[in-house]
């Protein structure tokens, strides 16, 4: 059974109009940086001649351009209207019920409780706590984290007062990972339920946003998956600040541009979102691919999948980027970070084997493309670096007087004109969304959240020398995984780590060695080969050399007054009462340690 809805978009029907409108600006913007590109690349040839080699790098940067501003045309679209509720609301009481899973994996169970135990009490002080349920799935290989999650579990329940309310369950095979252990509960236990809230370990949400969710959901029984947009929260290191100062910042621009295209195929981002049980069940069954991984076997980016499966099936996902009081953590370091990547890295490719899947939406697959494109993206970067590098070779022998008659030499273009405009462009393309979301948030007062307008402004200029210091390391990690997928390397399902963060420089060392020689070797092969590009290489050879020294750097604990973020000058209350639980929580086991060791000392004492 599907809801009372047509496939697709409406062309009599606005708000698809305003879909289509926005959706066709963007591709057609983005299309036309690339073109211009193109032709202006190959405009510094024409006087010594378009080889080959020329056309390549010009097909490279085609890609590459067209890429770039489709990243800043979405974050451009997205100033030009604000997140609002939607017109429909619910009519009545909310009635319908709603459980919240909440996946668990080798995590530590007092700090994922602890959020449990916050949210359940925000949900109490709402009057409506009777309708919401929590479920915890456990993965957890580890049989000492499984005994804690059992014994911490009636804790959270005694506290709670939460019998019938609150279940614990251990799958004994972790089949699909997390995909499959929320599965696996929709089918077995989903009827008891209209909706169900996926989390992960890390979310957060506030008693009255999950509220608003599931009213929101009654109102339109035909929306099958609501997604909020998480805000990244309490960050301590260098760059985890950053990250969250970004995600702060700059994301709900870019998330409002991609509100304006989504249609009635939205995204799903795999945590923190709601779903319509009946149909969830009903459209969201993930086949294992055939063949072994990292292409073959279950889907890791299943979210994607499960959102293209619902709206194939005629439901609607939908990005409200309106609302408030949904949040996360991310990685403290960028080695962390780096790992999580792979695990996107090979979920994305894995998308390849569904662009042709029957059925889907244009839009769906699209998305599809999207995503591997972002893993992909640096290879056509990389390409045309090692073929500026080799474009000497293959270049005719100057031809210093073209034009017959003529009495004066007319030299070649040099390659620096190419550097230049190419440098220009992709700084150009970078940076003005980010100067743009500034000035923004600085004449609509959004920035005094952030600090006020200089210490805003200033965050955001940190932030992008960090993030342009940082992106050539990244950008070998992300080159690294692709070939690792490419090449049948299964990268598996790492658990997160979610302590200590900081790194030393043989840490460090020890996770990006491979990254310093391949920047020294690169460096080398350019001064040999084609030394006149060295200096435009630097920007990023020179990081790469120095990827130790700045993966460690910012592990550590941020200093100074940059990177403010809402949260950080006015903690949510949820925020504040988990942290007072687990402080509780903790407290209480670091005096249960030291008892028996008082009571030693008693004894040898007397």
């Amino acid at each position: 059974m599907t809801p009372h809805a047509t496939r697709g978009l409406s062309a009599r029907d606005p708000a698809a109009r305003r879909t289509i409108l926005s959706r066709g600006i963007a591709i057609l913007l983005s299309l036309l940086a690339a073109i211009g590109a193109f032709f202006l690349f190959l405009q510094f040839g024409w006087s010594d001649g378009v080889d080959a080699i020329d056309l390549l790098r010009a097909v490279l940067i085609f890609i590459s351009t067209w890429w770039l501003a489709w990243g800043a045309v979405q974050g451009l679209m997205g100033l030009t209207t604000e997140a609002l509720p939607p017109r429909v609301q619910l009519q009545g009481p909310l009635s319908e019920r709603t459980v919240i899973l909440v996946p668990v994996y080798n995590e530590d169970p007092v700090t994922t409780f602890s959020r449990v135990a916050a949210m359940d009490e925000s949900l109490q002080a709402t009057g409506l706590g009777h309708l919401f349920h929590f479920a915890i799935l456990s993965d957890s290989r580890n049989e000492a984290i499984a005994a804690k999650e059992r014994l911490w579990f009636l804790r959270l329940v005694q506290d709670c007062k939460a019998e019938g309310r609150m279940f614990y369950r251990r799958r004994t095979d972790n089949k699909g990972k997390k995909a499959g252990n929320v599965e696996d509960f929709i089918m077995k236990s989903g009827a008891a339920y209209e909706l169900a809230l996926i989390l992960d370990a890390d979310s957060l949400l506030e008693g009255a946003t999950i509220v608003e969710m599931a009213r929101r959901m009654q109102a339109e029984p035909d929306i099958g998956l609501l997604q909020t947009l998480p805000v990244v929260t309490r960050a301590e290191t260098r760059f985890g600040r950053a990250m969250q100062f970004s995600a702060a910042f700059h994301s709900p621009i870019f998330a409002r541009g991609l509100a304006m295209m989504q249609g009635r195929s939205g995204p799903f981002w795999g945590h923190n979102a709601i779903v319509r049980v009946r149909a969830f069940a009903e459209s969201c069954g993930l086949p294992e691919l055939r063949g072994k991984p990292p292409f073959g076997g279950h889907i890791m980016s299943h979210d994607y999948v499960e959102a293209a499966l619902l709206a194939r099936a005629g439901w609607r996902v939908r990005l409200d980027d309106d609302l408030q009081g949904s949040f996360e953590e991310g990685p403290e370091n960028l080695v962390d970070h780096a790992k999580r990547d792979r695990r996107w890295c090979q979920g994305n490719l894995q998308h390849a084997r569904l662009l042709l899947a029957p059925g889907l939406l244009p839009w769906s697959r699209f998305v599809f493309f999207q995503g591997i494109m972002a893993y992909i993206s640096p290879l056509f970067w990389i390409g045309f670096m090692l073929a500026s590098v080799a474009a000497p070779f293959f270049a005719p022998p100057p031809d210093y007087f073209p034009e017959p008659y003529w009495p004066f030499p007319i030299f070649p273009q040099a390659e620096t004109s190419k550097a230049i405009g190419l440098a220009i462009g992709v700084f150009g393309l970078l940076m003005l969304p980010k100067f743009a979301v500034a000035l923004h948030a600085t004449m609509s007062g959004r920035a005094k959240t952030f600090g006020g307008a200089l210490r805003a402004f200033g965050s955001m200029l940190a932030e992008l020398l960090f993030s342009s210091i940082s992106a050539p390391v990244l950008l070998c990690y992300q080159t690294r995984s692709v070939f690792q997928v490419i090449l049948g390397r299964d990268g598996g399902w790492p658990t997160n780590n979610r302590g200590d963060a900081r790194l030393t420089v043989a840490e460090a060392w020890a996770a990006s060695h491979w990254v310093v020689w391949t920047g020294a070797v690169s460096l080398a092969a350019t001064w040999y080969l084609a030394p006149w590009l060295v200096v435009w290489m630097l920007p990023v050879l020179v990081p790469m050399m120095l990827a130790p020294l700045i993966i460690s750097w910012s592990s550590r604990k941020a200093r100074g007054g940059l990177f403010l973020t809402p949260t950080d000058l006015e903690e949510a209350p949820v925020m504040r009462r988990q942290r007072e639980i687990l402080g509780q929580w903790e407290g209480e086991m670091n005096a249960m340690v030291d008892a028996p060791a008082s009571l030693g000392a008693a004894h040898v004492g007397a």
